[in-house]
């Protein structure tokens, strides 16, 4: 089954991708303002084209791990993508994964900052189901 992951932000949206065995994460798309209808459609249309199994969406806490109000933006975010795809979605703590991201040399800049923090959080999830197993 293959998980996507979503680091939602009001300006810019980052996609990651597992491969089928949801054993590796990579950076798919980052999209501009998916508060809008044209950037809600476009990811919809990314999810649709995609078809993952589960999406998991960060949840940016503090880093204390209070939530703050970007996890309450990014949680009306996921109510309104749960009214429009059928997947399962979960929130999935995204502390650190911006600046992970960071230091991450990207083989394709063109994915974008946002997208490689997507494919930090959905590694590192797809690494802990791993260690579970």
């Amino acid at each position: 089954m293959r998980i996507m992951a979503i680091d939602y932000g009001a300006q810019r949206t980052g996609i990651a991708i597992s491969d089928e065995t949801a054993a590796l994460a990579s950076p798919l798309d980052t999209i501009t303002r998916v508060g809008t209808p044209a950037g809600m459609d476009a990811l919809v249309a990314v999810i649709e084209r995609e078809r993952p199994g589960l999406v998991i969406v960060g949840l940016p806490r503090t880093a204390r791990g209070v939530v703050g109000a970007q996890a309450r933006a990014t949680s009306a975010f996921v109510g309104r993508l749960r009214r429009r795809v059928d997947v399962p979605i979960e929130l999935e703590d995204e502390r650190f994964t911006t600046a992970a991201a960071t230091r991450l040399a990207s083989p394709d800049p063109a994915r974008g900052l946002d997208a490689r923090a997507a494919a930090v959080l959905l590694q590192g999830l797809l690494d802990r189901r791993e260690a579970t197993a």
